[in-house]
Formats: C-alpha cells, structure tokens, sequence
C-alpha cells in the first residue's frame, strides 16, 4: 500500500516543523511540496530529501494551494499532511496493512495535539480525511479552514498523527488573527439554521470563549497536562475572544 501512496505537503517559513515530518516519510518515492516562497530555511531542508519534488506558488487559498498539488501527483493515493504532522510509526504499520483492493476511497485519522513537545491527555482537532484516493478528491475552503471532498465511502484508522507546531508563538497570533476574520465571514454569511451547534455557540460571543476554556480544561483532560494544558486552553479560549471581538466589530459595523 504504501508504494501506492504520495504524501502532500504545503509549506511556508516552516523550517521549525517540516524536518520532522518529513523523518517520517522516508517510506515514500515521491512526495510533492507547494511551497508558497518560504524566504526561511524550508526550502534547504525539502531539498536535502532526494524524494521530494518542490513546486511554488504563490498562496491564493488552502483548497487552491492543495488542488493545485493534486494536479502533481500520479500516484492512486494521496497522504495529505501539514508542515507540522508527524505520523506515528504505529499509523504507518497500519497503513502499510491496508489491502491494496478495497472500496474505501479514503481514511480518516485522529490527532494528539502536542504542546512544547509532548501530546496533550485531549484535543479538539477532530478526526481528518488525510489519505484517500486522487481521483476521487477536491477541496473546497470552509471559513478560515479547508476541506478534501471524497466520493465513496470512508473509513477511520485506529492510530494517531501528532500535531507538532514548533513555530514562534508570533506566528500563531498572526495566524488566528486572519483565520478569525474568514471565520467571521463564514458564520455571519451562513444562515442560522444552516450552522452546527457549535457555530451557533460562536455566534452569540459571550458564551464561546468561557465554555473553551471549560471544555479543554475539565472534558479533555487539559488540567492533569500541567502548565502545558493551561497554556492550550488559554490558546484556544483566546482565539474564540479574537472571534467574538470580530463578530461583534462586524455586526456593530454593518449597523451603522
């Protein structure tokens, strides 16, 4: 199976990241990077990997970016991973074990979100489609996220991939900062009847932030993590507050 599969990887100014993902994929033959025109140490990294085949282009959106690296690859299936997604070597058993006939199109798997290094007891990043067929897949932006769209059926692995994001903590303000403002855009556009539950917590503002902030700490276990739940759940808690700022500055705006 894994002779079948090319990993996908975008990247930009990832050079804090992308040298462990890439430690594990020396399985693969070929693995295609769209890089967005790192100016750090990225790109002498990817080239350091003889199987790596380094493709720029110029960032117009995550679903952009990802389709146009499927248009790259030849292969039946595609690992779709971020800079900063470390596959465990219990995954990569588990994947090289998948029958090579099979009417699944694609799989999903689970994530242990790291902090400083180690896996948090919780999380709540949700399972992700990250393997599946080629020929099947699109995607499609979905607020300040994307999503690969695949026809037929889908199954879940058992093992996990570690999110490992080592990048200044700068980085990530900035990140969110424009996430929000898709977001933003995505909740107040999407009729209400249309959003999940979530989304219509997010919507009234107060309640979002505060319940984060209980959820990552009490449900997922953040609070026997020590110093690094507390610095996940004060992450998380802050990105709703930057969304609640931008529902409310754009509501109160559109008013006027």
């Amino acid at each position: 199976m894994l002779e079948k599969i090319t990993p996908l990887i975008l990247t930009y100014n990832e050079a804090p990241n992308i040298e462990r993902t890439l430690k594990k994929l020396i399985w693969a033959k070929q693995i295609v990077v769209i890089d967005s025109f790192s100016t750090d140490q990225t790109l002498e990294i990817l080239c350091s990997y003889p199987q790596v085949q380094i493709f720029q282009k110029q960032f117009d959106s995550f679903a952009g970016q990802c389709n146009y690296g499927l248009e790259k690859i030849t292969s039946e299936w595609v690992l779709s991973l971020d800079a900063d997604y470390v596959l465990t070597e219990e995954l990569i058993q588990e994947i090289q074990t998948l029958p090579e006939e099979t009417n699944i199109h694609s799989y999903s798997v689970r994530f242990k979100y790291c902090v400083f290094g180690k896996p948090l007891s919780g999380t709540l990043l949700p399972p992700r489609k990250v393997l599946y067929k080629r020929e099947k897949a699109i995607y499609k932006e979905d607020g300040h996220a994307h999503k690969v769209w695949v026809e037929g059926n889908s199954a879940q692995l058992s093992s996990y991939i570690y999110h490992d994001d080592r990048k200044h903590v700068s980085r990530w303000f900035s990140s969110e900062i424009k996430y929000s403002a898709l977001e933003t855009k995505k909740l107040l556009e999407t009729p209400l009847e249309q959003l999940s539950f979530v989304e219509r917590v997010r919507r009234t503002k107060l309640l979002a932030p505060l319940l984060i902030l209980i959820y990552c700490l009490i449900v997922k276990g953040g609070i026997f993590d020590g110093w690094r739940g507390w610095y996940y759940a004060f992450q998380r808690t802050l990105a709703e507050l930057i969304l609640a700022i931008n529902l409310i500055h754009e509501e109160f705006t559109n008013k006027q």
